[in-house]
């Protein structure tokens, strides 16, 4: 029975591995649009102004500190505190943002909006598609 019972599982597993279809996610630009708008919304609610520091990794994973001067529809601009040097950022260039006016919740929305797009990229570097 409990053989039986083993066989059933795997085999309905396997029907639902190979009747998933990788085209319900919808293309690879779309999610980075909605991971973009994501960041662009933390930003206009965290502020400009020498109280609204922020921690930025970019997809390069190039790592900026400091503060939000300016943000707009498409960008926004980060200074380095020590240095002084403004960084302008456009919204797709942003990996991973930190900032301490961010709320928890918009945190955690990030970081699943990161999580399911690195999903989808890595399975579709899986199945030959990138």
């Amino acid at each position: 029975m409990l053989k039986k019972g083993c066989f059933l599982v795997v085999i309905l597993l396997l029907v639902h591995l190979i009747s998933a279809s990788p085209g319900h996610a919808g293309p690879k630009e779309e999610k980075e649009a909605r991971f973009a708008e994501r960041v662009r919304e933390s930003i206009a609610k965290l502020g400009t102004g020498p109280n609204a520091r922020i921690e930025v990794t970019l997809q390069n994973n190039t790592k900026l500190k400091g503060y939000v001067s300016e943000a707009s529809d498409n960008n926004f601009v980060v200074v380095d505190n020590k240095t002084g040097a403004a960084t302008h950022v456009s919204y797709p260039q942003v990996k991973k943002v930190r900032g301490n006016n961010l709320s928890t919740g918009v945190k955690i929305a990030i970081g699943i909006g990161l999580a399911i797009y690195l999903f989808f990229v890595l399975r579709g570097i899986a199945n030959g598609n990138g």
